[in-house]
């Protein structure tokens, strides 16, 4: 239930120039983010964190247990960033980085220059840290994309679900048309969440879209959220297909959507950058969501997404990260915390 023990202290989203009374309670809720660092359940996710990613960063912490800092060190971390997916392009420009620090510094110790490399992944990662915005537009509309098995519906119920609880008015949009169980999966979170959702047995799920869009402008929505069919980037009159929806929602609110997110599986490794930089290429992305990081050991591939996205004239942010099924294992993206966790 909504306000459970399971709440988080703060909604993971920001708010800016609040458009009515219930974005107004979300931007308190956000004023109290400071506060919230220092949470008793922001130190639980931490540690849940770090038990995720030590699929990933056990290989790479391993390297630190020798004595010497020479070239042997830096191959055996070369082969165990490229082990975690972190790509060819992210390892070589970690361990360029790490031996400048490691000179400026002067570091000898092997355990000194462990930290030295998760300041240098966390200076890498930064660009991707933001936080989802929602109230400067009524609605605000967000369009969530993603391959089937990305845990695209549960993100945004678990979203939905920090929304509700923040005060704010949320409708669905079950534009995933196709799968019978994407509807009803949808349909249960907004029964739990007790949000109104927008659904019909099959049709065309651009027309569900700007069903819901218009329904949100006319009921005083604060945030609409669409859920789309999973897309496999390679299927090009199926992405064509996310381009209409798009449009659509256009139709429906000239600035819309306001967000589209991009849902990618972290068990993916290298395959999830191909998935950000096609979906980016198609629709333009906002956002991501990484889930399931906890039981991978391709985590690493967020410094590959990070040092695309530095090429990219906008950074995507990293919203949201996922380490587990419950509400609370959904978090926002803080790079330094990445970093110290994924090297214990």
């Amino acid at each position: 239930m909504p306000g459970g023990p399971e709440s988080p202290a703060a909604p993971p989203v920001a708010v800016q120039e609040p458009a009515s009374e219930s974005a107004a309670r979300v931007a308190d809720a956000a004023q109290t983010a400071p506060a919230a660092v220092a949470d008793p359940q922001r130190v639980g996710w931490r540690d849940r964190l770090r038990a995720g990613l030590r699929k990933t960063g056990s290989s790479i912490a391993q390297v630190f247990t020798t004595t010497r800092i020479d070239d042997a060190l830096y191959e055996e971390l070369e082969t165990a960033l490229l082990m975690a997916d972190t790509g060819v392009a992210a390892s070589e420009y970690l361990l360029a980085d790490l031996k400048r620090r490691v000179k400026a510094n002067r570091a000898t110790d092997p355990q000194a220059v462990k930290a030295l490399l998760a300041e240098a992944i966390a200076e890498l990662l930064a660009p991707l840290e933001g936080q989802l915005a929602v109230g400067q537009e009524t609605p605000t509309v967000i369009m969530v994309v993603g391959v089937n098995g990305a845990g695209k519906t549960t993100s945004i119920g678990k979203l939905t679900r920090h929304l509700a609880q923040a005060g704010c008015k949320v409708l669905l949009a079950a534009a995933d048309t196709f799968r019978a169980a994407a509807r009803e999966q949808l349909a249960v979170w907004a029964g739990r969440n007790d949000v109104e959702i927008i659904s019909q047995q099959g049709g065309d799920p651009a027309a569900v879209t700007f069903d819901a869009v218009t329904a949100g402008r006319a009921r005083g929505c604060d945030v609409v959220i669409a859920d789309t069919a999973g897309r496999l980037s390679t299927q090009t009159h199926l992405m064509e297909e996310l381009k209409k929806i798009r449009r659509t929602i256009a139709k429906a609110q000239a600035s819309a959507p306001h967000e589209v997110l991009l849902v990618v599986d972290g068990n993916t490794g290298q395959n999830a950058l191909s998935q950000v930089k096609a979906f980016d290429a198609a629709l333009g992305l906002t956002g991501l969501v990484v889930t399931k990081l906890d039981g991978t050991a391709k985590g690493g591939v967020l410094a590959a997404i990070a040092l695309w996205s530095r090429e990219r004239a906008k950074p995507v942010p990293v919203y949201f990260i996922g380490v587990g099924e419950k509400l609370e294992d959904l978090q926002t993206f803080d790079a330094r915390e990445f970093a110290q966790a994924l090297l214990g």
